[in-house]
């Protein structure tokens, strides 16, 4: 039985833990309750880990945030729309959020409309490891996904100085008040979430097992340190 994380309730701060390796599952159903706000499960990376993934969801503790990324968005095994929508359909029953990106919606449609009527709510997400485009991209980004559906906007861009990281900052200024996740990645990654979770961004992942982008913290280190610069 899937537990409740509302996402939609408040402006709270909320770490995330991301499991992407069968250790990183594991180490996640070993969680006391409470121990982060969810945990991010990527079912691209653990393909070959069903077995598993059917063992330790409903032996999980907190939230399940699930997601089968797409390949040109940092997705593992190069799968294809029906694999990663037949992946996150088999798993929904344990899902507390549905993480689908932007570029997916049309093809995830009817994922989400199932996800919307079993009380799931969506974050729809974008994600560039080349650059980080200009504000009136991302602000056209986070416009379309909200008339998407989304309950939460997700922006992780790669930072290649600190221009980038300051439009993520006025990004996060313009939008936040309705649903925004905004993170770095690169050398810059780690000053950006913590700035940014400071500035409001509603979800801010961390890696359980090994990082998986440059830039991440520690899931518990992230959230001590969220802990001190939360406003």
């Amino acid at each position: 039985m899937k537990l409740k994380q509302n996402l939609t309730a408040d402006g709270s701060i909320l770490t995330v833990a991301t499991a992407h390796t069968a250790a990183g599952l594991r180490q996640a159903a070993g969680l006391r309750k409470g121990a982060f706000d969810l945990v991010e499960v990527r079912l691209d990376c653990l393909l070959r880990h069903r077995a598993l993934l059917a063992e330790c969801l409903p032996a999980l503790r907190i939230p399940v945030l699930l997601t089968a990324r797409h390949p040109a968005e940092g997705g593992a095994n190069m799968l294809a729309a029906d694999a990663r929508r037949e992946l996150l359909q088999q798993f929904l029953p344990w899902a507390s959020a549905l993480d689908v990106e932007l570029r997916s919606i049309a093809t995830m449609r009817v994922l989400i409309e199932l996800a919307t009527r079993r009380g799931i709510p969506s974050v729809l997400s974008y994600h560039n490891f080349r650059t980080t485009p200009p504000l009136s991209r991302l602000r056209s980004i986070v416009s379309a996904a909200r008339k998407g559906g989304a309950s939460i906007v997700k922006v992780a861009t790669a930072l290649r100085g600190a221009s980038g990281f300051a439009r993520l900052l006025l990004l996060q200024a313009a939008e936040g008040r309705r649903g925004l996740a905004t993170m770095g990645m690169g050398p810059l990654g780690r000053a950006s979430r913590l700035a940014l979770a400071a500035a409001g961004s509603r979800l801010n992942y961390g890696y359980l097992d090994r990082p998986q982008v440059p830039g991440q913290w520690p899931a518990e280190r992230l959230r001590d340190l969220i802990g001190e610069v939360r406003p």
